[in-house]
C-alpha cells in the first residue's frame, strides 16, 4: 500500500448525507475480487444514462472535477452495506481523500486498509469547503497528514484528528499482514499463556 503524508489535488464536491455503498459502487459491479477497474463503475447510475452517456451535470463528469483525488461530502459517507469493493472504486478512480463530518465506521476502517485518507471536519467548516469548490476558481485542497492539518482553497488551515495507530498504518503504507508481524512476541506471548489456561483449544494443533 502506498504511504499517505502529504496530498494536494483538485477537490470536487458533493453536497449529500448518507451517501451509502451501493451508490458508491452498485452490488451488480462487486463480483470480483480484482481491484483495477472498479473505478468505471464508482457511482455509476449517478454518472451515466441507461445509455451509457455521461450525465452532464454529475460533479465527476463536470471539468476540473473529474480529475478530483478528493471527495468532500456531506455526513454518514458509505453507510448501508459494508462492501469493501467502495473505497476500491474510489481509490482506483483516483480518489485519495475523502472530507465528511462523519463516516460509517466500516467503510472508515475500509479507508485505512486500502490507503484512502478519511478527514472529519465540522459540519460548518465542510458546509464552508462545499460553498468554496462551487464558486471559487481555486479548487485544491492540501492535506498534510505528518501534521494533521488540512488546507482549504482558501488558505485556511484546519486540524483533523485521526486515531494515532490507524495514522500510523496510511503514514507508513502497512497492510493487515505487516500490522500483525509487528507485533508478533505479543502474539507469541498470548498463544504461550492461552496454551495453560486452555490447552484443549491447542491439542489438535500441537
Amino acid at each position: 500500500m502506498n504511504p499517505f503524508t502529504q496530498w494536494q489535488g483538485i477537490a470536487a464536491p458533493m453536497p449529500k448525507a448518507n451517501v451509502d455503498t451501493d451508490a458508491i459502487i452498485a452490488v451488480q459491479h462487486v463480483y470480483t475480487l480484482k481491484k483495477s477497474g472498479l473505478g468505471d463503475y464508482l457511482f455509476h447510475r449517478w454518472r451515466f444514462a441507461p445509455d451509457g452517456s455521461e450525465i452532464q451535470d454529475f460533479v465527476l463528469n463536470r471539468a476540473p472535477f473529474r480529475r478530483a483525488s478528493i471527495l468532500v461530502a456531506r455526513s454518514n459517507f458509505g453507510c448501508g452495506s459494508s462492501r469493501e469493493h467502495a473505497v476500491w472504486a474510489l481509490a482506483d478512480f483516483g480518489i485519495r481523500c475523502i472530507v465528511a463530518p462523519s463516516f460509517a465506521s466500516i467503510f472508515h476502517e475500509n479507508c485505512i486498509r486500502n490507503g484512502v485518507l478519511p478527514v472529519r471536519l465540522d459540519e460548518e467548516v465542510v458546509d464552508r469547503l462545499l460553498n468554496m469548490l462551487e464558486r471559487d476558481e481555486n479548487k485544491e485542497v492540501a492535506v498534510d497528514l505528518q501534521a494533521s492539518r488540512i488546507i482549504l482553497p482558501d488558505g485556511s488551515v484546519n486540524a483533523f484528528v485521526l486515531d494515532e495507530a490507524q495514522r500510523e498504518i496510511l503514514l507508513k503504507g502497512l497492510d493487515s499482514i505487516t500490522v500483525a508481524e509487528r507485533h508478533k512476541d505479543d502474539i507469541a506471548a498470548f498463544q504461550q499463556r492461552d496454551r495453560q489456561v486452555r490447552p484443549w483449544i491447542w491439542r489438535s494443533n500441537s
